[in-house]
Order: structure tokens, then C-alpha cells, then sequence
């Protein structure tokens, strides 16, 4: 990618997170593996969540609020997550429907179904789709946040007294609920916010090493210290997860020599489409292969499988999807972005008329102090009919 903003470490960043979650349901589906394995799901989607919130901030952060800017950025977002977030829910609920299948993660009955259809399901991964789309539709307010700081400051304090709040309350709150999840794209969108004032900051080897270590932290601190934080969902692993995404950004020696290697970054690439689609994948690999191989094998052969299939899926779905969406939106945004909304005539009209009475009483002052003498009512009318016809021609030539 050559893109000026394209950052090849957060793509890797991104891969791993993703391959972790693959891990951590291995044990899922293959239940003989499960003593074998430490899951370290909650952090990989814990990163992904500050991962979102920076690169909307360093994405969009810096350019102009306007309301082309903010339906380009929601149309995209939409383009980005729901064709092929539709396509997997299709699928689980076909798998749900199989009787005798025994599907680990289904999708039970119309109501869920529908539920999950418009983005408030919690089946599986799906769980973790809503926050992400909620925080798409609050972005905008924190757009503005993030534009003129000064201007909006009461409402950076409000987003401050939610964090803290959530913070001492210890607000995991529901799955799909933005705000359990809050703190972690708001400091994720402070991260990518500041990644821009740091372009005279070049890292040394030490910061890489340093960046490696604390992710690697990050990652296994619960399971080596279980009494340290037994739950993730916390205000200091919100922090941690910005302060790891905010260092990947400024690519460090050494630990861009491995975030941004291609194995991590085509893992990133296809992260979305693996996150989706990696549990109904494997779990059909394995009903496919269960009695014909050694559980050790079948893992392996659906590890495979899951990647390949991401990858397929992402060439054949999430990407056409997109692309065809985004263009429909580029032919047809005039359409929208043309139409002025009730308050906006109102305020056009109003500005109108004022502008009309100044140069109605410009005119007649004009025509006084020259002429200096007093006009009968029709010769006013007459007077005003030039000038509102003058007036008229003006404005035809500046439109």
C-alpha cells in the first residue's frame, strides 16, 4: 500500500490480535486441547477496540467537519463492516438450523436472528461488532472534539466524567453496549490524535524492544499474575492498549522489523474476514476430519483452512462488497449532499432578507443625498423596482 497514512506495523498489530482470537476458540471446538491452551481473546479485542479509535483519529481527525466529510466516513464504515458481517451471520444461522449438527456458537431462533441482523446480536465474535459500530456513530461529536478542542471543551469534560465514572464503577456493563467498551476507543482516538505531534520523535532500537515487551505484557500478565487483575475490562488495560497501539504507530526498530513483516501483515489484511468466519471454518473441519485424523492434525489442518478460507472470503466478499457500495455512494452523494434540511432553508431565507433590506436602504439613501429632494411615493416604488431588479442581475451573475 502506498498510501501516506497507511501505517504497515498497525496492520501487523492488527494480524496477530486476530490470530490470537483464533487460539483462544481453539479449545472451543476442539475440546481436548483446551487444558493446553492460554486464551488471550478479551486482550486481542481489547487492543482491536483502541486499535479502531486511533485510526479513525488519525484518519479523519485532522480533516474539516462537514457534512460530506462525516457521510463519506459513515458510508465507508458501513461498506468496511456489514456486507461481509452479513455474510457470517448467514452462515451461522444456516449452521444453527442443522439439526445434529451441534454448532458451538449458534444462533438460536428468528428473534436472535433478527437481532444479530441489525447489529445487536452477541453470538460468538459477534458480540464485539456493535460497540464497534456504536463508536462509529459517535465519532462524528468526537470528530468535532478532536477539531477545535477550545470550542468543544464541555464536551471533552463529559467524555472525561464517562471515562472516570466507568472507571471507578467498574462499568463492564453489557457485551454490546459502547459504554463498557468506551474508554478503550476514546483513548485509542487520544492516540492517534497526538500520533501527528510526534513526526519530530525518531524512536531508537530501545523502543521497539521496549514495545515488544510490553505487549507481550499485555497479553499474558493475567495469566502469570492471576491475582494482579482478574478481570480485563478495566480502565488501566484501556490504558495499556492505547499506549501499545500509540508506540506500534510510531514503527520502532525492531518491532517493526516484525509487526511489519509480511506473514503479520497479510494476517492483518485478512483480519476482519478471519475474525468472522474462523469458528464455523474450523468447526466444519473438524466435524469433516474428527474420526479420519489425530486431533493434533485436524487442529492444524484447520488453522489452515481458516486462514485460506479469510483470505477467500475477503477476495470474493469483504472487498467487492466495499468497493461496489463506496461507488454507489461517490455516483449518488450529490443527491444528499445537494439538499439543504429545513433549518438550513430557514437560516439561507433569513440571510436573504437581510441582505435584501440593506440594499433597499442603501438605495434610497443614495438616491436621497444626491438628488436632495423628496420623492413622491410612486417615484420610491419606482426607484425600489430598479434597484430590487439591479440587485436581482447581481445576484444571478455571482450564482
Amino acid at each position: 500500500m502506498n498510501r501516506p497514512d497507511y501505517i504497515p506495523s498497525l496492520d501487523g498489530l492488527r494480524g496477530i490480535a486476530a490470530l490470537l482470537v483464533v487460539q483462544a476458540h481453539v479449545g472451543l471446538i476442539f475440546p481436548g486441547a483446551s487444558a493446553l491452551l492460554t486464551t488471550m481473546g478479551s486482550e486481542a479485542v481489547g487492543l482491536f477496540f483502541a486499535l479502531s479509535g486511533f485510526l479513525m483519529a488519525h484518519l479523519y481527525g485532522a480533516r474539516p467537519v462537514t457534512r460530506e466529510n462525516v457521510l463519506d466516513f459513515l458510508v465507508s464504515r458501513f461498506a468496511r463492516i456489514y456486507p461481509v458481517y452479513l455474510a457470517a451471520v448467514l452462515l451461522v444461522a444456516m449452521l444453527s438450523g442443522i439439526q445434529n449438527l451441534g454448532f458451538v456458537q449458534p444462533i438460536i431462533g428468528g428473534t436472535d436472528f433478527v437481532r444479530h441482523v441489525f447489529l445487536l446480536g452477541s453470538s460468538g465474535v459477534f458480540w464485539s461488532i456493535p460497540p464497534e459500530i456504536q463508536f462509529y456513530l459517535l465519532f462524528p461529536i468526537l470528530w468535532l472534539c478532536l477539531a477545535r478542542p477550545q470550542r468543544y471543551s464541555g464536551v471533552i469534560a463529559g467524555f472525561a466524567v464517562v471515562v472516570v465514572v466507568d472507571g471507578l464503577l467498574e462499568l463492564p456493563g453489557p457485551g454490546i453496549m459502547l459504554l463498557s467498551k468506551l474508554p478503550y476507543f476514546l483513548f485509542g482516538a487520544l492516540a492517534g490524535k497526538m500520533h501527528s505531534c510526534w513526526d519530530r520523535w525518531t524512536p531508537s532500537p530501545l523502543t521497539g524492544t521496549f514495545t515488544l515487551f510490553l505487549l507481550a505484557v499485555f497479553f499474558t500478565y493475567r495469566h502469570l499474575v492471576p491475582g494482579f487483575s482478574p478481570e480485563f475490562w478495566s480502565l488501566q488495560s484501556a490504558v495499556a492498549a492505547a499506549v501499545i497501539v500509540a508506540l506500534v504507530a510510531r514503527q520502532p526498530p525492531i518491532a517493526a522489523y516484525v509487526l511489519a513483516a509480511a506473514p503479520a501483515r497479510f494476517l492483518g489484511t485478512i483480519s476482519f474476514s478471519l475474525y468472522l468466519f474462523h469458528v464455523p471454518i474450523m468447526f466444519l473441519v473438524h466435524r469433516t476430519f474428527e474420526t479420519l485424523m489425530p486431533e493434533s492434525a485436524v487442529i492444524a489442518v484447520a488453522l489452515v483452512v481458516a486462514v485460506g478460507g479469510a483470505w477467500f472470503l475477503h477476495e470474493t466478499i469483504e472487498v467487492p462488497s466495499r468497493r461496489l457500495l463506496v461507488t454507489l455512494w461517490q455516483h449518488h452523494r450529490w443527491r444528499v449532499t445537494a439538499r439543504e434540511t429545513p433549518a438550513e432553508r430557514m437560516e439561507r431565507a433569513i440571510l436573504d432578507l437581510q441582505e435584501t433590506e440593506k440594499r433597499l436602504l442603501s438605495g434610497a439613501s443614495s438616491a436621497t443625498a444626491s438628488e436632495q429632494q423628496v420623492l413622491t411615493p410612486s417615484e420610491l416604488r419606482g426607484g425600489t423596482d430598479r434597484d430590487v431588479i439591479q440587485d436581482s442581475g447581481d445576484d444571478k451573475r455571482r450564482a
